[in-house]
Formats: structure tokens, sequence, C-alpha cells
């Protein structure tokens, strides 16, 4: 605390934070919800039988949109702020939530809203792309947002208490899925096993419009906005910031991108969400044909959104460490970085062991525990976008956002690749399903070697350097002034 303040911290940043929570939460059931749908949709459109490789584009075109859109959306909120900004994008991608279920909808005998087969897939891949191009910019925004409300020492724990809500609401989304569609509105209301899925998007694009119109009520731009901040409140968020003011004209795009230290920030990025988008698309439709687990078990939404949750746990602890270490050191440098290539080189070694797990329990404990390791690195990772940012922060966040979900468009298309051509060169030498599971021990295997370069490029990454020539406060080792805290 600030010596000498009168009055106590009102601590209202940490309300603002909870509804920064409560949004990353929004957009996981958002998203992963697509992946529990998946084998339904892909019935839908194909009939009976089909897999979900089938669904690649419409998994590729969210995730390519989603990156396509996230600096122009950082950029906005750096300008505009991020409470407009924020509630566009949330109102935008509720709309094509709900719209996701109409795709292939039967109103009466024979005809079908959006059609069917690959009519219906090309409206799905326009309708994931459109939702994508919502979701752009959450999270660039959440940090601005952060940037503004929170102090430099809580931001990493800040950012991990972010993903944490995310990454658990995402985990559980496969059990709520359960919950909703096979329990809610399968067995208690009886309702056609077609119509249950559809409802659920509906419902979930729903709660996206509630949490709008009580965030535009609560929430301030900055904390002097807050009529409840307290003095001493302010001061201590203030401490330390001469230089980050709000970045409202003449960005210097050709610099931000000539930054090498940004540009290792970025394809580091893109190697964290490569291996990681599985877990939200293909995952739940491969434990179903290759382990049996069934649509309807608790314990399969458990298994389903295993990586998720223990990827929360290591948001919220990889935040936890890397600020403790700078509070305990004044080594940001270190601190963030020790962090990220701890996580990535222990995520790298769990993937091989998901080829040779014989049960489904066992799968799921492997492929969640490297999403936790590799969850480790998101506090980390998100901090430094404030870090080097500063005024500049959201472009920064989108620009590393951005990258990183080209990975993750380049995985959702090279996954489903892998698995088509090894189901076709495998054709008549071996059983369908034999081959299939070839395709996905390729990939993990690649998942791998992808994780071991994102652990080397976070040797390159030094999160006391800023960005775009802007004149950092610290010296080599991070904050000079702060405390030690032991």
């Amino acid at each position: 605390m600030p010596p000498g303040s009168a009055l106590p911290d009102s601590g209202i940043r940490y309300r603002v934070l909870a509804f920064l929570c409560l949004l990353s939460m929004i957009t996981y059931l958002d998203r992963v919800a697509m992946g529990a749908a998946a084998s339904e949709i892909a019935r839908a459109l194909f009939g009976p039988g089909t897999g979900v490789e089938t669904l690649k584009w419409a998994f590729t075109a969210f995730t390519f949109a989603y990156a396509t859109f996230e600096v122009p959306s950082g950029w906005l909120g750096d300008v505009f702020g991020p409470k407009r900004t924020l509630i566009r994008i949330v109102l935008w991608w509720s709309a094509f939530t709900a719209l996701t279920g109409l795709i292939a909808w039967e109103m009466t005998h024979g005809l079908y809203l959006f059609g069917t087969g690959t009519v219906a897939l090309g409206w799905l891949i326009a309708i994931r792309f459109l939702f994508g191009v919502g979701e752009a910019g959450a999270y660039p925004n959440i940090t601005r947002a952060l940037h503004n409300w929170m102090p430099f020492t809580e931001r990493g724990w800040a950012q991990g208490a972010v993903w944490f809500s995310g990454r658990l609401m995402g985990g559980l989304t496969p059990l709520v899925w359960v919950v909703v569609v096979e329990w809610l509105l399968g067995s208690a209301l009886g309702l056609a096993h077609d119509l249950r899925w559809r409802i659920a998007f509906w419902i979930f694009g729903a709660v996206g419009i509630i949490w709008c119109v009580a965030f535009a009520a609560l929430f301030r731009d900055r904390p002097e906005q807050h009529p409840a901040v307290s003095s001493r409140e302010l001061e201590l968020i203030q401490l330390g910031r001469r230089g980050e003011e709000s970045a409202h004209a003449g960005v210097p795009w050709w610099q931000l991108l000539a930054d090498r230290n940004l540009w290792a920030l970025c394809l580091m990025y893109f190697c964290a969400a490569f291996g990681w988008y599985f877990h939200i698309t293909y995952l739940p439709g491969f434990l179903e044909r290759h382990y049996g687990v069934a649509k309807d078990s608790a314990l399969g939404g458990l298994f389903k959104g295993g990586p998720l949750i223990f990827g929360a746990i290591g948001c919220i602890v990889g935040g936890w460490l890397t600020d403790r270490w700078i509070r305990r050191t004044g080594d940001r440098k270190w601190g963030r970085r020790r962090y990220g290539l701890l996580g990535h080189l222990l995520c790298a070694a769990c993937f091989p062991l998901c080829i040779l797990a014989p049960w489904a329990w066992l799968f799921a404990l492997c492929i969640s525990l490297a999403a936790f390791w590799n969850d480790i690195t998101m506090g980390p990772s998100w901090a430094i976008c404030q870090d080097i940012g500063k005024r500049y922060a959201a472009i920064v966040a989108g620009c590393m956002n951005t990258i990183g979900n080209l990975g993750g468009a380049a995985a959702n298309l090279i996954t489903g690749t892998v698995v088509e051509w090894a189901k076709r060169y495998y054709a008549g030498k071996l059983p369908e399903l034999q081959a299939e599971r070839i395709g996905y021990d390729l990939n993990f295997v690649l998942f791998a070697l992808v994780y071991l370069t994102a652990a080397g490029l976070w040797l390159l990454i030094d999160a006391t350097r800023p960005v775009a020539g802007q004149h950092d406060l610290a010296d080599n080792r991070g904050e000079s002034h702060l405390p030690q805290n032991n």
C-alpha cells in the first residue's frame, strides 16, 4: 500500500476483475460448445457415423477469423476504451452462437434451414467465421481493462485469474452440455434429440446478452471514472505508471511490427496454441470413437473437459508464481521467462504419453497434464503484453493472440488433414478406426515438437524491453523499487 494514504483500499478493481473473469467464462462456454456438439452437428450434416474431421474447415474458420480480427479489435479498445468495444464484441458473437443452432434444422418434412450436406457445411463455415470475428478482441480488451485497473505487481495473477476462469468453464462445458442437453432437455423434457443441441446454443447466446446489460451499467473504463474508488486504491493502481497513458492516436505500427521481442512473443504463442486447440475441437469426438466414452456420461464429460480444468489450475498457478518471483527478486525478465520455459518443456514431454495410454482415464490424465503445463505459461505471457506494451497493451496483446490463433487455425486444419490422410493411406489395409488412430498419434508427436520449439522461443523474450521505443522505468532486472518480500 502507498504510505500515508488515509482512506482504505476500496478494492473496486477486484470487482472489475470478477466481471472480466465472468466474461472469460462465457467466451469458453460458447467456443467449447462447438466441440461438445461436433458429433451431433456432423451427424445432422452428413448422417450417422460421420467423423468430426469432416468439420475441420468449420473449426479452422473460427480460429482464422478470431486471429485476423484480434489486432483491429485491440486497437479499438486502446482508442475507444474497453467498455464499448467489449459490449460490441459480446453482442456480436452471442448472435452467431445462437445461429449455429439453426444449421441443417428440418423446419418441415424435407425442408432444411441452411440446407444439408456440403451446403449446410458451407453455411456453418460462414457462421463460425463470423462468430470468430465477434470473439476476436475479447482477451486483448480484457488485457486493456486490466492494464487500466490493476497495479503491475498484480498483473500476472490477475491475468492468471482471467484465464483460470475461462479454462475452468471450458473444462466444465462438456459436463454442462451433458446436464443441459442429455439430462434436462432430453430426460426431463423429452425433446427430440436433434432439437436439444440447438436449444443449448440458443441458451448460451442469451447468457452473453445478459452479461452485456450488467457490464454496461456497472463498468467504467478507468478507475478515476468510478465513484466508489478511494484515493488510496487509485494511488496504488497508478503507482509507477508514468508513460503508460492510453494510445489514442499515432500508433507506431512499423516500429511495433519490426520489434524482435514482440515477434518472439507472438511465435511462442503460435506454438502454444497449436496443440491446445485439439482440446476444444477434436477431443470429444476422439474420446467417443477411440475410447468408447458415452455422450450422456458425466464422467465422460469430465474426461473431455479435463485438459481445460487442469489448464485452469495451471493459469492461476503460473500467474501467482511469476508475480511472486518478481516481488521477491525484482527480476521481471526471468520472473516471466522461467515459468514459460519450464511449462512448455514439460508440456512437450506429456504428449508422447498420450499415444501409449490404453484406457480413457489414463489418456485423459496425460493430455490434461499437457494442458496444465502449457497453461502455466498463460499468466506470464499475457502479463508480458502489459509489461512491454504499456500504452499499446491491447495492440500488443492483439498481435500475440492473432499469431497464436493462426497457430490454432493451422492446427485445426492440419490435424483433420493428417487423420484423413491416414484413413486414405491405410484404406483396405487396416480397419478404419485403427487407421484413424494412427493419424491422431502422428498429430500428438507433432504437438510435442511444436512445444519444444515454444520452449526455445522463451529464451528470446524479454519482459523488460518495451516495444516501439517506449521508455521503460525499470532496470535490467525489472522494477528496482519493488519491496523484497521473503
